[in-house]
């Protein structure tokens, strides 16, 4: 038994409601009910009954419940007690990736850390290695391009979807396109994020569909530094179409359509402590416009675990 599986079954009894526990959790339902079956398994009981459009708890549910929450709250008043000490706070780590992440989180973080008097440690690196840093628990969360293959490894939450356009000087040839494809891209020079970034892996995929081999002019990790390029050179770069750029760089749509997914992502299973929790909260009751990634403050309309549990 572990704390996170009695946050989760909590919640569902707060609900009655797998679905709506995992969105007030950002976890994934067949986490929930993964944990509630290893509950049910360890301790030999029936927790719930499943009708057509509620979940209630048997009477052996009940009492575990009880318990559960008085469990929880203890828990959560010690790690209150010890860990609010200002000597002993220590910060939130969290990894930014080159874009747009590294666009949109350092004046949150700084938002965050006046509204919460949480400090925050910012580590940007590429999406792969962001992963590595969270699985040994060197990030205490990330902000990650969450298009890979084992992301069900990890618990997240979708902040953003962007398109990929094709970005030029306005004096390029190619600036008064209405659309570029891999095809037309293939003898263009471009400028690629890091190998180990997954934009790099999914334009280098792009060319390789459509028969092509890219022409790579450079790899970068910086944003300006790419922006400095196109402005100085016949270069090109796969950016995306909801960063504000400077007036001189045009956006080209690039076809077929191509788009990733941005968001939260930390260790699955770990106990969500008090700072990490209320960060997830804060993030997820962010929206973010169509057209540039300035955040717009929503209503609350969810908590994160440690905020729950209050």
């Amino acid at each position: 038994m572990t704390l996170n599986q009695l946050e989760y079954f909590c919640a569902v009894c707060r609900y009655h409601s797998i679905t709506r526990a995992a969105e007030s959790l950002f976890v994934s339902q067949p986490t929930i009910s993964t944990s509630i079956r290893n509950l049910e398994k360890e301790f030999h009981l029936r927790l719930f009954t499943h009708g057509q459009n509620r979940i209630t708890l048997t009477n052996d549910g009940s009492l575990f419940y009880k318990k559960a929450e008085y469990i929880l709250h203890r828990a959560h008043e010690m790690y209150t007690d010890f860990s609010d000490k200002d000597t002993n706070k220590a910060p939130l780590r969290i990894g930014i990736t080159s874009t747009p992440s590294a666009l949109l989180l350092p004046s949150l973080a700084m938002e965050f850390e006046e509204k919460y008097g949480i400090p925050v440690k910012l580590m940007e690196c590429s999406s792969m290695h962001a992963r590595e840093l969270v699985d040994n628990d060197e990030l205490d969360v990330a902000i990650a391009n969450l298009d890979f293959y084992n992301l069900d490894n990890y618990d997240y939450h979708t902040v953003i979807e962007d398109t990929y356009v094709y970005c030029v000087d306005k004096n390029h040839h190619l600036a008064k396109e209405p659309s570029v494809s891999f095809e037309t891209l293939k003898e263009e020079p471009i400028i690629l994020f890091n190998t180990d970034s997954v934009q790099s892996h999914t334009v280098i995929t792009g060319f390789r569909s459509e028969g092509a081999t890219p022409h790579i002019k450079m790899y970068c990790s910086q944003l300006t530094t790419v922006l400095n390029c196109l402005s100085a050179g016949n270069c090109g770069a796969f950016l995306y179409s909801a960063m504000t750029l400077p007036e001189n760089i045009v956006k080209i749509p690039v076809e077929p359509r191509i788009s990733n997914q941005f968001g939260l992502l930390w260790k699955k299973g770990v106990f969500i402590t008090d700072h990490l929790g209320k960060f997830i909260q804060y993030m997820g009751n962010y929206k973010f416009t169509s057209t540039n990634l300035r955040p717009v403050i929503a209503e609350p309309s969810v908590a994160a675990a440690s905020a729950e549990a209050e």
